[in-house]
């Protein structure tokens, strides 16, 4: 009978931690460069102690090479010892102090987390090295070219053509009235339609819609003259004879177009001035008569209520992302033309106004100041977390696989080292009796 595993406090049964480590492409690489070091370094202690053997009770200069072979294999081992014991116990024998990297790979993890937080992860810092690359001189060098401007180009285009494409017209139909419509309801539209008003005829604004509206009603009466008589001429009493209703309809006619005429052509006619009266006291009753503003206030839920509204808003809508989505399609279509000449426009500004390159970098190292501020601990958290995750058998043997060829260098330096050291310590003693 198998024993379930242990459950911890919340009932869950527990389990081994998990590691996520994949091999790379570089680790086939790493093994081969680590393997033949290790040989390196295995030979030379071999080599060493086939020297000593060799040389075993031999006087004279033998005795020098006896000594430094003696030496070399002391440092050898000593050396090996200790960089294997950062990985794993020497010879499997549990030594205290030893395998420090699966024993504490959770205290390097907050180490490094304190450490990458503590030097890297700091304001001045951050500044300092965002100046140093000045991100917007070289943006202005990379979108200065017409290869890199296109491809902004058109990968905002592709971005927008998607978003617009992912908008459907429920969502429209709900944003209209779930959201827009409610809203306007809320809002009272009297003071900002009388703002708007008085505003503008303070700074004569309608008067252009005025003069337009003028001429095109002059020039239509001007081209209908039998459309203006037969209308006049439909309210004349049913006794009166055609030959008069068609001189008085006519006369009308002309009578018509000379008025509106002298009202497109003087600035000051009695029925513009009228006119201007009638806005200004319009304008004036919306934001303060209470019964203007009432009227006012029902046409405008009258409005938002019909059905219409809502027909409305999904047919221009689908108007507007036909016809952005088919001008961004198009490589030559207006809104990308437009969209190249901005960045290109952009870049060149960008390359030579020194305030807007130093304006452009101070906001990106404020952005990279806020990001470190607000998210550092969260980020440098992802160390620790990825560590706490990995098997700390596996984790050792993945940190050798990336340092343990430098590492080896140890244990060959120390052969060396310890030959000449132990070279040098028999010419002593051989020198002072």
């Amino acid at each position: 009978m198998t024993t379930p595993p242990p459950r911890p406090p919340g009932g869950a049964p527990t389990s081994p931690p998990t590691s996520p480590l994949v091999d790379s492409s570089a680790d086939a690489e790493r093994r081969r460069g680590l393997r033949k070091m290790r040989t390196v370094a295995a030979s030379l202690l071999v080599l060493a102690a086939v020297v000593y053997v060799a040389t075993l009770e031999q006087d004279g200069w033998l005795g020098f090479v006896n000594a430094a072979a003696e030496a070399s294999m002391v440092g050898a081992i000593a050396d090996w010892f200790a960089v294997t014991a950062l990985f794993r116990h020497p010879l499997g024998l549990p030594i205290p102090h030893t395998a420090l990297i699966p024993r504490r790979k959770d205290d390097l993890g907050r180490g490094l987390r304190d450490f990458v937080g503590e030097n890297f992860l700091q304001e001045a810092i951050i500044r300092e090295r965002i100046g140093s690359i000045g991100v917007s001189g070289r943006l202005a060098d990379w979108l200065g070219e017409e290869a890199n401007a296109r491809r902004v180009v058109d990968e905002v285009a592709d971005v927008v053509r998607i978003a617009l494409g992912k908008v459907r017209d429920e969502h429209v139909e709900a944003l209209v009235t779930e959201a827009l419509v409610p809203r306007f309801h809320e809002e009272p539209i009297s003071p900002l339609l009388g703002g708007l008003l008085s505003e503008a005829v303070r700074d004569d604004v309608h008067h252009g819609l005025v003069d337009l509206v003028l001429q095109e009603l002059h020039d239509w009466l001007e081209a209908n003259p039998r459309t203006v008589q037969d209308v006049i001429g439909e309210r004349a009493p049913w006794w009166s004879p055609d030959s008069l209703n068609e001189r008085v309809t006519a006369r009308a006619h002309l009578e018509i177009v000379r008025w509106v005429r002298d009202i497109r052509d003087d600035a000051d006619h009695r029925a513009r001035v009228a006119f201007d009266s009638l806005l200004v006291r319009l304008a004036d009753d919306l934001l303060t008569d209470p019964g203007t503003q009432a009227r006012a206030e029902r046409l405008k839920d009258r409005m938002l209520d019909h059905p219409a509204v809502v027909t409305s808003g999904i047919s221009l809508w689908k108007a507007l992302q036909r016809a952005l989505s088919s001008s961004l399609a198009d490589p030559d279509g207006a809104v990308r033309t437009r969209l190249l000449t901005e960045a290109r426009g952009f870049a060149a500004r960008l390359a030579d106004d020194d305030a807007l390159r130093t304006r452009l970098d101070g906001l990106a190292a404020d952005a990279a100041v806020f990001v470190v501020d607000r998210y550092g601990r969260d980020l440098t958290t992802v160390i620790t977390h990825t560590i706490e995750r990995w098997d700390g058998k596996e984790a050792a043997e993945r940190i050798e696989l990336h340092v343990g060829r430098d590492l080896q260098f140890i244990r060959i330096n120390g052969t060396i080292v310890g030959g000449l050291v132990g070279l040098l310590i028999h010419a002593i003693s051989v020198l002072i009796p």
